[in-house]
């Protein structure tokens, strides 16, 4: 018996290594495409999604869990898959489309497991869950449904461009079903963890991680103007930087100076504050770059188009050596 328990625990440990190092290649070989092209390929994520489910597998398999355990998390896998995939439809079923179908199949087979799941753990106490109180099976069902709701709000922030980039909706997806529940991630000072309550799943906490990351990005931005260029605008200075504007057609950038009527009556050159709220096209940024240049204009303001996915990565660091951040945050106002 003890022989097993170690057998499980250093299986355990093996998985929890190897999705660590996924979760570093994968976010990093994303954040270079995103970087590099703007776009992230949906085969990309097709491609990924293999390890992250071979893993989870091998997780359900190492702790012999019964089959609808199985068919529930291959449900949240299906789920996330829609963003990718997207819906078999009825009009494909009936041309005979082997995707639809296999995908219908897998359907199917997920629908089932959650319908076994609820009938045999549909009454749990939901404190003794919370309190690690309920029984394994139970609690590995429940941690496997819940696996759902942070793609759900991946999604939903998606589709209401909460997160404007698809990329990084379908990265927070991926790391979602890569890293389930924080029970898999050997997170090396987890002391306020195991006392709080509430701790959010580990795809929310590292996109928190990521907007605390991305607070500082001002400071780096004044930091560079005033090392590169001396002073400018204070209003521009904490988020856009300047460029010649023979180089912003080939970079990833918003331009920010434009020419316009001045309320003197003269023409001259006026630099936003806020990026264009919606991206123009490229007419409109072409007649926008030819004003400037008949007006004798050289260097412009503009804002780079930084993805999610970068500011990701460094939020590994924390998310890795602390956890969820909410499990250190709270402590400090008294909850």
């Amino acid at each position: 018996m003890i022989v097993a328990i170690h057998l499980i625990m250093d299986g355990m440990d093996y998985i929890s290594t190897s999705r660590v190092f996924c979760l570093l290649i994968g976010l990093f070989w994303a954040a270079y495409l995103d970087l590099k092209f703007r776009r992230v390929p949906n085969a990309f994520w097709v491609t990924w999604a293999s390890p992250a489910i071979f893993l989870w597998t091998l997780e359900l398999l190492v702790l012999e869990t019964p089959w609808y355990i199985f068919a529930t998390a291959a449900g949240v896998v299906a789920y996330a898959s829609m963003s990718v995939l997207g819906t078999p439809s009825l009009q494909d079923i009936m041309k005979k489309s082997y995707v639809d179908i296999v995908v219908t199949i897998w359907y199917f087979f997920a629908l089932c497991g959650i319908l076994v799941g609820l009938y045999h753990h549909g009454d749990v106490n939901f404190l003794d869950l919370v309190n690690g109180n309920a029984e394994k099976t139970a609690s590995i069902w429940w941690s496997t449904i819940l696996v759902a709701v942070p793609i759900l709000i991946f999604d939903l922030a998606w589709r209401l461009r909460l997160i404007h980039g698809g990329a990084d909706a379908k990265a927070l997806m991926w790391i979602t079903i890569l890293i389930p529940t924080w029970t898999v991630v050997n997170v090396l000072y987890p002391e306020n963890m195991d006392d709080a309550i509430i701790v959010l799943p580990p795809s929310v906490s590292l996109l928190i991680w990521g907007g605390f990351i991305f607070l500082f990005l001002p400071f780096v931005m004044v930091i560079k103007n005033l090392s590169s260029h001396g002073m400018g605008p204070l209003r521009l200075i904490w988020h856009a930087e300047r460029m010649h504007l023979s180089e912003v057609k080939q970079k990833h950038v918003w331009l920010l100076s434009e020419m316009m009527a001045m309320p003197s009556g003269d023409y001259g050159v006026n630099h936003r504050t806020r990026a264009p709220r919606h991206t123009p096209t490229p007419e409109e940024l072409d007649a926008q770059i030819e004003s400037l240049e008949e007006a004798g204009i050289d260097i412009v303001w503009v804002t780079r188009k930084y993805p999610l996915l970068v500011f990701l990565i460094p939020a590994l660091l924390p998310w890795y050596l602390l956890g969820g951040p909410m499990a250190w945050f709270m402590p400090l106002i008294g909850l």
